[in-house]
């Protein structure tokens, strides 16, 4: 390897001291950190037909209101009532699995969200889901 320095990199060394261009200082970091509107609601206790309903009215009120992040606290399922339906596995808790299905299939209501992911461990984890909803862009 030779310690020569190209007659090139010696001219892109002297037009970039000379000018006013300076390279970003990585020591600071960027606080171009993404932040949420974040709503949250919990359904614990509500019956599957009433939960559907008020997870659905709860995302259009949220996209309404330009909301980005929402925390829908489901429960595990732990102390609902299906061990006593010999048709329901015990192991499946009603609302975890049946409210993000049932968003899922509701095309209105997809077209306003971006994603659902599971929620971390200080938002509920297994027993709640996140709901990133998109830009609601007002047309005047």
């Amino acid at each position: 390897m030779s310690n020569d320095i190209s007659e090139k990199d010696k001219k892109d060394w002297e037009s970039f001291i000379s000018s006013e261009e300076r390279l970003p200082n990585k020591d600071f970091k960027s606080s171009k950190q993404k932040f949420f509107k974040v709503k949250s609601i919990d359904l614990h206790g509500y019956t599957l037909e009433e939960a559907n309903k008020t997870i659905e009215e709860f995302i259009y009120q949220s996209f309404a209101e330009r909301i980005n992040k929402l925390v829908v606290v489901t429960g595990k399922g732990l102390h609902s009532q299906n061990e006593k339906d010999p048709y329901v596995s015990k192991d499946l808790s009603i609302l975890k699995y049946s409210v993000p299905e049932f968003i899922e299939n509701n095309k209105i209501l997809m077209n306003m969200i971006n994603e659902i992911k599971d929620a971390s461990i200080e938002d509920g984890g297994s027993g709640a889901f996140y709901i990133y909803l998109k830009k609601n862009k007002i047309i005047k």
